[in-house]
């Protein structure tokens, strides 16, 4: 397939992770396997930051890729490593001439097979997420086109990302919503059995359930339910203390 056919189709399918839920892991293996197939590299690799900020190896075209990449990280040096850093490019990069600048990667990567190497920056605005990290066997430089395409693709994977931690913020904030809409139905629950058992009206239950949950270092909203499905009995809370009616 034409070059330009390959990565019109791997746009389309990065972009179609925009709009359905995906796999992280298998979207940037495609973008790893589509600059292989795309592009004039032999092997690709990404890299994305952890929360707390260190790198981790996500996806690659081959495991000698993905040994390459672990090395990388382990060594703390090299092109991908330095693309993350820096949020810059680091093109056509021939690994000979480099051994100085990454004195324990360079060597191996040569050993492994490579000459040169090609690391782009996943970002998207001010945030960069991770590195596009490629390889080739040969000395020969990525054309101009050939980086924007790389970088293109790069980009497209990165707001699919972007866009699913913010589907997932969503998830977790709507789930804990839920959760507390939940809760406040098993409170309420709680809250009219104590009410009958102790003859206390329903903001004086409350008040009551409180104060047991605290006195025994108890989850308000697992006393709730222990007492709402009998499991804990309504009438056998801590009482309040005198002044505690007015609380």
């Amino acid at each position: 397939m034409p070059k330009q056919a390959v990565l019109i189709r791997s746009l389309v399918e990065l972009a179609g992770s925009l709009v359905a839920d995906f796999d992280v892991v298998d979207l940037l293996t495609l973008l790893a396997d589509r600059c292989v197939e795309a592009l004039d590299v032999t092997a690709a690799g990404v890299m994305i930051a952890a929360p707390a900020g260190q790198l981790q190896v996500v996806a690659s075209s081959s495991d000698a890729m993905r040994t390459l990449e672990l090395f990388q990280l382990q060594s703390d040096q090299g092109p991908c490593v330095d693309a993350y850093r820096s949020g810059k490019p680091v093109v056509n990069q021939d690994l000979s001439a480099n051994i100085g600048r990454w004195p324990r990667f360079s060597p191996h990567a040569i050993a492994a097979g490579f000459r040169s190497t090609h690391s782009l920056p996943m970002h998207l605005q001010d945030k960069t997420l991770g590195a596009l990290n490629m390889f080739r066997a040969d000395n020969g430089s990525l054309a101009p086109d050939d980086v924007a395409a790389a970088q293109a693709l790069a980009d497209v994977a990165t707001i699919a990302i972007t866009q699913h931690q913010a589907t997932a913020s969503a998830r977790a904030l709507n789930d804990q919503l839920n959760h507390a809409l939940n809760s406040r139905i098993v409170i309420e629950q709680a809250k009219g059995k104590i009410s009958e058992a102790a003859h206390l009206d329903m903001d004086q239950a409350f008040q009551r359930l409180r104060h047991h949950a605290r006195n025994h270092n108890l989850r308000l909203t697992d006393l709730a339910r222990d007492i709402a499905i009998g499991t804990a009995p309504a009438g056998t809370l801590d009482p309040l203390p005198p002044q505690g009616l007015r609380r």
